[in-house]
């Protein structure tokens, strides 16, 4: 898995310098999880929170990202490596809510330890928790590890037998274990307490863990002397925890936490100062504006205000105008259209009432939103203005009578100092590479441009991985990605020709050639089918891909594929969730699908998952059984002070395999990319006052 990010984006909102809620929920405990120490709790976190964590005791390092992925679901990918001996270990932890606190109720939850996995920290668990005054208390039954010795014979024997054995194989991972769930002879007790000072935000903790450490044990490592531990959590910062524990009787524990609110409410910005080119003689505009041309002044001002105006039409009797726009800066298309209004509104003939914004993005048309021109309306409350704005399916205007000339002989260049980063190589758990990254831009119309990046490298240690060759039975179409890194440690990341375009209202539509990535160069097209106002779009997607020297120069090796894939796309209504299901050939030429979930909060904050099942058996895919991981974008907007569209974005993998794998930014993708400016994000709301 490879993972690349801009350093002076990236670390500052991992760190907390961002926005965040201080004051959360529950407290989480060495295993990411909402917790004590190293028991889980019936607490969760404020919905939408998301959180880093790292601790080290004297068996494990480990290493967390959780989520609470709705008010009563919660999810943790953690990375745990074992100090006792060599050995590194992915699991996935998930719990939820039954029900929760009343007056005289504790709130309880169900929860699976390693529920995507090896089995190493397999264990499930129902746990309560009942706050009294600042002091909360946990008691729970556990299975697996969290049984302990055993209390109490497992009562779900009583139901089916099979509930009597639990296997300790633990395979390739990856694999939900089904037949080991809320299993074992005997059910164990955990629980403890926590007290939240008033006066020092620290949370002093005491656990009772029944975890007698046996897959430790086995490999040669050392049982507990207790299963009584204690610590303390320091709230040190705004969004970071910093935890000490003395965990077993003789054991210290340290551990680190940084998390942010995914749901905080982006901040509205207000516009850049200038001096309309309403109030500015001929003299001091570009010779190219003429100021008795109200599309000219228009274009000037949108311009300044980090927007885009593409063309323009007046309807014959002047009653209304249509505008083509776009948004390079605002971070919500609201903002932009409120902008977009009030400039409108100035520079607009006197006779038009109504202005309809044909909303494109990324060359893509998507929506028209119909707004009253605020001098012409009549009303002196917000709401009943807003009560008038209309959202409408994209539109082409046919002969428009206004058009920007937008600059198609100039290459716009950049230079940035990004990062790159592997995840759980067993070896080493993080590899990495600073390198210069020279991108640039040709445009060669409003809907087709020409992109590079050239990568130079600065350092990296991939150089010292043991896994430059692969053992895949499958054709290593990712699994030699090290070699890629090593080898072609400078080169040319990517050099293509794309063109975006919507046509009709509904059909969106993307063609594609050139060097795609790092591995591969080819060509090939997308077309999503996406009725207005719909929940529910269909897509396909075809590409030729060949692979790319590992060198990263122009050079290209032998293996190719054909490669697409037919999508259905679902918008829930369920905590804005969008559900996707992708199914065809893949670049191992393995068939399948792809199921992937993800959501998208307001601020632009997105986070998903993904799972794919292809017809390459769990032996032949080899560790981690099949393909799966995460998908996190996060904003950039404000992070420098400025308005920005920026994201980053990055996809996390457990493991790299062969199978089951995408021309990941070449491949149904459409969807994705007009989520920010899809129909609902133009619901009337006090945004989209001027």
């Amino acid at each position: 898995m490879t993972m690349r990010v801009r350093l002076n984006y990236f670390l500052p909102a991992f760190l907390g310098v961002v926005s965040v809620v201080f004051s959360c929920l529950a407290d989480a405990g060495d295993y990411g999880t909402t917790g004590l120490i190293d028991i889980p709790t019936a607490r969760f976190e404020t919905d939408g929170l998301f959180s880093v964590s790292a601790s080290t005791d004297k068996r494990h390092k480990q290493f967390s990202i959780t989520f609470q992925a709705t008010p009563w679901l919660q999810g943790t990918f953690r990375y745990t490596g074992f100090n006792e001996f060599f050995y590194w270990d992915r699991n996935y932890e998930f719990k939820a809510r039954l029900w929760e606190e009343e007056l005289y109720l504790p709130q309880v939850a169900v929860g699976i330890r390693d529920m995507v996995g090896t089995g190493v920290f397999g264990s499930e668990y129902l746990v309560a928790s009942k706050q009294v005054g600042r002091t909360d208390f946990t008691l729970g039954l556990g299975w697996g590890r969290l049984a302990g010795s055993g209390l109490v014979s497992n009562p779900l024997t009583r139901i089916d037998d099979r509930f009597a054995t639990r296997s300790a194989e633990t395979g390739l991972g990856g694999e939900l274990s089904f037949g080991n769930f809320f299993s074992g002879r005997d059910v164990g007790v955990f629980g403890g307490a926590s007290h939240k000072f008033e006066s020092v935000p620290v949370t002093a903790m005491l656990e009772y863990n029944p975890d007698q450490y046996d897959w430790d044990s086995r490999e040669g490592g050392d049982r507990p002397k207790s299963p009584w531990s204690a610590g303390l959590t320091w709230h040190a910062l705004p969004g970071v925890d910093l935890r000490l524990s003395l965990q077993h009787g003789d054991e210290i524990g340290v551990g680190f936490r940084s998390y942010l609110d995914s749901k905080d409410e982006p901040p509205r910005r207000d516009p850049d100062r200038f001096i309309s080119s309403y109030y500015l003689s001929q003299s001091d505009l570009p010779p190219q504006i003429n100021k008795e041309k109200w599309y000219d002044r228009l274009l000037y001002d949108v311009e300044r205000s980090g927007l885009i105006l593409v063309e323009g039409n007046l309807s014959a009797d002047g009653n209304y105008a249509q505008l083509v726009v776009g948004n390079a800066s605002y971070a919500l298309w609201s903002d932009a259209l409120a902008r977009h209004t009030a400039l409108a509104d100035l520079h607009l003939p006197a006779t038009v009432k109504s202005i309809y914004f044909v909303v494109e993005e990324g060359g893509h048309r998507t929506a028209t939103v119909v707004v009253p021109r605020p001098s012409a309306s009549y009303s002196d409350s917000p709401r009943v203005y807003l009560n008038q704005v209309r959202t409408l399916s994209g539109r082409t205007l046919e002969t428009p009578q206004y058009r920007t000339g937008f600059v198609t002989g100039k290459i716009n260049t950049a230079m940035n100092i990004r990062s790159r980063f592997q995840l759980f190589d067993p070896d080493d758990p993080a590899r990495y590479q600073v390198f210069a990254d020279l991108s640039s831009e040709y445009a060669l119309s409003s809907h087709w441009a020409i992109r590079s990046s050239i990568a130079i490298n600065i350092d990296h240690n991939f150089h010292e991985s043991n896994r430059q060759q692969s053992d895949s039975v499958l054709p290593k179409v990712r699994s030699d990605v090290v070699r890629y890194l090593n080898q072609g440690d400078s080169g040319l990341e990517k050099l293509i020709v794309e063109g975006r375009d919507t046509a009709g209202r509904s059909v969106h539509y993307r063609v594609f050639g050139g060097y795609f990535e790092t591995m591969y160069a080819g060509a090939g097209g997308e077309v999503l089918y996406w009725p207005h106002k719909s929940r529910v779009a269909f897509g396909a997607s075809v590409a030729y891909a060949k692979q790319r020297d590992f060198d990263r120069g122009f050079g290209l090796l032998d293996y190719q594929v054909v490669t697409g894939h037919v999508s259905a796309y679902w918008a829930t209504p369920f905590y804005n969730y969008d559900v996707a299901i992708h199914a065809g050939r893949y670049l191992a030429k393995d068939l399948g699908a792809t199921f992937e979930a993800r959501r998208t909060f307001r601020n632009g904050w997105q986070v998903g998952v993904w799972a794919t099942l292809t017809d390459v058996p769990f032996e032949d895919f080899g560790e981690g059984s099949f393909d799966k991981g995460f998908y996190f974008q996060v904003p950039l907007d404000g992070l420098f002070g400025s308005k920005t569209r920026g994201r980053f974005a990055t996809r996390m993998r457990p493991i790299q395999r062969d199978g089951g794998q995408r021309l990941e930014d070449f491949s149904s993708n459409i969807f994705w990319d007009l989520r920010g400016a899809r129909y609902d994000a133009f619901d009337p709301d006090e945004r989209l006052l001027p």
